[in-house]
Formats: C-alpha cells, sequence, structure tokens
C-alpha cells in the first residue's frame, strides 16, 4: 500500500510541474515575446473552447458502446455476402461511432470473433470519420462558409471510400496472418452486469483525458503555425496543389487529433485549399502518431505500410480531384 502512494505520487508531480511551469514560463516571456505569445494563445484557446464540447461528447459515445454494446451486435455483417461486407462495415461506423483509437481494439475483437479482416479493418478506418458526432463538429466548425456542405459531404463520402480501399487491399487475409499473436489475450465477456458503471466511468475518464491532451498539443501547434509562420510562407505552400495537401496530411500524422475536433483545427487553416483540409479531416482519423503504434501492435508493421501507401495515396488522389472539381 505505502508503495502505491508513493509511486502515485511520484506520478503527479509532472503534472504539478506543468501546472505551475506553464504560467510562470509565460509571465516571464511576456515582455520578452508579449505580442505572438497573446496572439497564439488566444487563438490556441478559441480552438479548445469550440472542441471540447465534441471530444466530451465522443468520450461518452465511444465508452457506452465499449461497454454496452455486445461484439456479437455486428455478427450480422459477416452473413452478408462478400462484396457487400464492406460497405455495411463502413456504415455499421455511423450506427456506432467510436474514436480512432477506440476502433482499433474493438475490429481486433470482431476480427477474431469471426468477422472477416477485410471487414473489421474496414469499420475500423470508417467509423472515427463518419460518424454522427464527427460530422456535427465537421458541420459546426465550417458553419457560415460557402464551403460547409463540402466539407460535411466530402469528408463523409471520401472517408467511406478510403475506408472500403483499405479493406479491400487486405483482402482475404485470416485473422491469424492479420493479427498480432498475444499470449495473454482473453475475450472480455460482453455483460459484466453491477461492474459496467465501473467500467463507463473508467472509458471515459480515459478518453478524455487520452484525446485531450492531443488536443491541447493539435490546438497549440496549430496556433504556433499560424503565428510565427510569415503569411508568405504558409500562402506559398498552401497556392501549391500537391504541396498544400501533403502537409495538411503529415500535420495531420504529428498533431494527432481526435477525430471529434480535427474540423476545428483544419478549418483555422484558411489559406490550403478545400481539398487539403479534406485530407487533414479525411486522413487523420486514419492515420497519425498514435493510431501507427496501435497499429504495429495490433496488426504488425505490413498492415502499417499497407494503410500508410493505399491512405495516403487514394487521399491525395481523391482531394486534388475536389480541388480541380471545386
Amino acid at each position: 500500500m505505502v508503495a502505491t502512494i508513493a509511486r502515485t505520487r511520484r506520478r503527479r508531480w509532472p503534472i504539478v510541474a506543468v501546472l505551475l511551469g506553464v504560467p510562470i514560463g509565460l509571465y516571464l516571456l511576456e515582455p520578452v515575446a508579449g505580442p505572438w505569445l497573446r496572439t497564439t494563445l488566444i487563438v490556441a484557446g478559441s480552438l479548445l473552447v469550440e472542441a471540447v464540447p465534441f471530444v466530451l461528447l465522443g468520450a461518452f459515445v465511444s465508452a457506452a458502446i465499449e461497454v454496452f454494446v455486445p461484439a456479437s451486435a455486428f455478427a450480422r455483417i459477416a452473413t452478408l455476402p462478400r462484396p457487400l461486407q464492406l460497405p455495411a462495415a463502413a456504415a455499421a461506423g455511423i450506427a456506432f461511432p467510436v474514436c480512432e483509437c477506440g476502433s482499433v481494439p474493438v475490429a481486433r475483437r470482431l476480427a477474431r470473433r469471426g468477422l472477416s479482416p477485410s471487414a473489421a479493418v474496414t469499420f475500423m478506418l470508417a467509423a472515427p470519420v463518419v460518424n454522427p458526432v464527427v460530422i456535427a463538429s465537421t458541420l459546426v466548425a465550417y458553419r457560415a462558409r460557402d464551403t460547409q456542405w463540402l466539407m460535411v459531404g466530402g469528408r463523409f463520402l471520401l472517408g467511406f471510400v478510403v475506408a472500403m480501399a483499405v479493406g479491400w487491399v487486405v483482402g482475404s487475409r485470416r485473422s491469424e496472418d492479420l493479427l498480432r499473436a498475444r499470449a495473454d489475450e482473453e475475450d472480455e465477456p460482453d455483460d459484466l452486469g453491477a461492474g459496467r458503471a465501473r467500467r463507463f466511468v473508467g472509458h471515459l475518464s480515459g478518453d478524455v483525458l487520452f484525446m485531450g491532451r492531443y488536443l491541447v498539443v493539435g490546438a497549440t501547434v496549430a496556433a504556433v503555425v499560424q503565428t510565427l509562420v510569415p503569411p508568405p510562407v504558409l500562402d506559398g505552400v498552401a497556392s501549391l496543389p500537391v504541396l498544400g495537401i501533403v502537409v495538411m496530411m503529415v500535420l495531420a500524422f504529428v498533431m494527432s487529433l481526435c477525430s471529434e475536433s480535427d474540423a476545428f483545427v483544419a478549418a483555422s487553416f484558411v489559406g490550403f485549399s478545400p481539398g487539403a483540409q479534406l485530407a487533414f479531416l479525411v486522413s487523420g482519423p486514419m492515420l497519425d502518431t498514435k493510431l501507427a503504434a496501435l497499429y504495429v501492435g495490433t496488426f504488425g508493421r505490413r498492415f502499417l505500410r499497407t494503410a500508410i501507401v493505399t491512405v495516403g495515396t487514394l487521399t491525395l488522389a481523391l482531394c486534388l480531384w475536389v480541388d480541380v472539381l471545386w
């Protein structure tokens, strides 16, 4: 017991250091970098204020599905003809919305319980893009803009298509070939009775803390880029069709935002084309730094390479067409 308390106290020290160090550092930097620092904090703060409610809503829905919806709810997809399994799995993301981090263990459970790996992967990639919470956040982020419905509809359709493409590339691989073996893995029972409420609170709090820290980092990076990078440089990159899309995809990978909040960050890059912003919104929930680690641990390095090539290439091609047609 004493050792546990000591470990808990040691874990709290980094949090305390951040809470004390950030305001002290800002106070010391104010005389030197007052104007740009204030602008950066204002931009980051506005992004956080708009995005946090959707993070909370997404975490609530994701925790509810993880705890109260059994994996057998997806069993009917496995009974469909193979040509219909991928569209049905992608559409299941609408009815069973989970965040990108939560979709990986769900997909693993589905594949281990008999769903074809291609359908499980399609659901895993589509759910964080096409679910109602993400669509609502995108609608709010682009409100009063002439590209509002392009961004909402484009994100839904492109996410749907890219997710099915990755599932199709995975093809007929068996679950044993796709999933990395884990000796300590056991199926979780679907009904845990009185323990459900405790599990729900645990998932909810864990998701909020996990997604919240990435949101803070992402909002800060976006604010710093827009404040410190000279407008001519940013406009020069944004005006180049291919490079602008690639830059936004790289930013999405590095920032590792949750899909419930990334639309507010994407919308803040007003100099980039609609296609480049769509690339940020489509590729980010499918490929980022935290997901790369989850993919390697769950499916192996081969799947990560497949996802990078397929998602990157197809998103670039589709978003180029969006810019051409728009």
